[in-house]
């Protein structure tokens, strides 16, 4: 990865096209997919780059992040304790008090209803608090 001086040139969605690019495997295209998911789900979505290298989701708020491990690219929910899942699909960081997360592992089916109806909570719940 680049030193710090050049990735300012460049904005948040180039840093995460970069990052799917240089993963070049299945954890790539799985982060691809789900950014094109949260990205459908809420067409003003910003995109920040956070963390040394974590896509962020914004609306109002954090919504999520895309985080890429060795065996698994995880969803975290900032708000996601707070968020009704009915289709059950949060399996991962379940016992916190704040976050909860999706844990996709390679060949795993992305579940888009269900997971667009999250970011969609997520934004409305956002949009709740930034009136407060």
């Amino acid at each position: 990865m680049e030193k710090s001086g050049p990735q300012k040139s460049k904005s948040p969605s180039q840093l995460i096209d970069a990052r799917i690019k240089e993963l070049g495997d299945w954890r790539g295209e799985m982060l691809s997919r789900l950014r094109t998911v949260v990205r459908e789900a809420d067409p003003e979505v910003v995109e920040e780059w956070k963390w040394r290298g974590v896509p962020v989701w914004y609306h109002d708020g954090m919504i999520c992040t895309g985080e890429t491990y060795k065996n698994v690219v995880k969803m975290t929910f900032a708000k996601g304790a707070a968020l009704k899942d009915p289709s059950g699909i949060f399996n991962s960081s379940l016992d916190g008090n704040t976050r909860r997360a999706i844990d996709f592992h390679e060949g795993e089916k992305i579940d888009e209803k269900a997971l667009k109806a999250l970011v969609r909570a997520a934004v409305t719940l956002n949009k709740s608090k930034a009136k407060s």
